[in-house]
């Protein structure tokens, strides 16, 4: 099969997820020194993200949109935000001291996000396939379900290099950023299911 330029950049987003989540997760150059990890962490994942907006406006530009784009790259945000927030939440390091709320509050506090994100994304995911099945056409990402999607990227990137100025800012930005990304993620999910709520037929 041949891709295009687009397809090319969403299957290359799948492909940096597990780079990004290894710095994540591991202070390779230790504790004390957590810096550069975060740097290598946050270039790597904003660098996965920026492909997002690459190939979607690339397809736009150059009339390069297909069937498989607009389901592979809906799923390759969902790998890309998946990994993210699997590898926030194994981190023993992510969340360090000397915020306004111990790590361990962060920790549960992004945890429970974290959960109702997956479910989110899950529940639409297969809302989407059901659509396919019931009218025989691919449901395109919709503008809040990018924004929800961009929510999500800021509050990770917030998340991974708020640390860098942890005595100036405490954790609030990434206290705030969980919540954006929670209002964002919770709106669309609900936007999803009523508009394709005529899909699904619980007679079958």
């Amino acid at each position: 099969m041949s891709l295009n330029i687009p397809n090319r950049l969403t299957l290359m987003r799948i492909i940096m997820i597990p780079f990004f989540m290894v710095f994540i997760i591991y202070p390779f150059f230790g504790k004390e020194d957590f810096v550069i990890s975060r740097l290598l962490a946050g270039f790597l994942f904003i660098a996965a993200a920026l492909t997002d907006f690459l190939d979607g406006y690339i397809a736009r530009k150059k009339n390069l949109i297909t069937d498989f784009g607009k389901f592979m790259d809906p799923l390759a945000d969902k790998f890309l935000i998946f990994g993210a927030l699997f590898a926030v939440c194994f981190s023993d390091y992510i969340f360090p001291e000397g915020g306004f709320l111990s790590p361990d509050i962060f920790r549960h506090i992004f945890f429970w996000i974290s959960v109702i994100v997956i479910f989110r994304e899950l529940a639409v995911t297969s809302m989407r396939l059901v659509v396919i099945k019931a009218a025989g056409t691919v449901v395109a990402a919709s503008i809040l379900g990018k924004i929800k999607t961009t929510t999500q990227i800021v509050c990770v990137s917030v998340i991974i290099l708020e640390p860098i100025i942890y005595f100036i800012s405490k954790g609030v930005l990434s206290l705030a950023a969980m919540v954006i990304m929670l209002f964002f993620t919770v709106w669309s999910g609900a936007n999803y299911l009523i508009t394709y709520w005529n899909h699904l037929d619980t007679n079958k």
